[in-house]
């Protein structure tokens, strides 16, 4: 779908599910949270953290069995994006695919949009 906030990868859905059932912490989460802050040298970062429940105003995308819920706050900034998870030699991790990013610092932790 061209105007979808988030698509998932098959190499991120089975990440996702592969953490939510290592995960052994109370309460137990539903998903994953994802969203957008202000921070690092070229102005915000992803965040990513467990979801124990739904609030009023998350995006939740379903992908199969596993549920990823985007803060409001961060939906404009993530329209059209496609999470990833890619493993290499020497690092593994999750990568956001995002068509709205101008710019991104030197360490590819932070990004501008515009």
């Amino acid at each position: 779908m061209a105007n979808s906030i988030l698509t998932l990868t098959e190499s991120a859905v089975s990440r996702v599910r592969r953490i939510m059932e290592l995960r052994d912490e109370e309460p137990p989460a539903i998903g994953v949270r994802i969203g957008v802050r202000n921070a690092g040298c070229s102005g915000m970062t992803y965040s990513m953290d467990y979801a124990t429940e739904v609030s009023e105003m998350d995006e939740v995308i379903d992908a199969g069995d596993v549920k990823v819920m985007v803060d409001p706050a961060a939906i404009m900034f993530l329209i059209g994006t496609e999470l990833d998870y890619r493993e290499e030699k020497l690092s593994s991790g999750f990568v956001f695919n995002n068509p709205n990013v101008t710019s991104t610092c030197g360490c590819g932790e932070s990004f501008t949009v515009n």
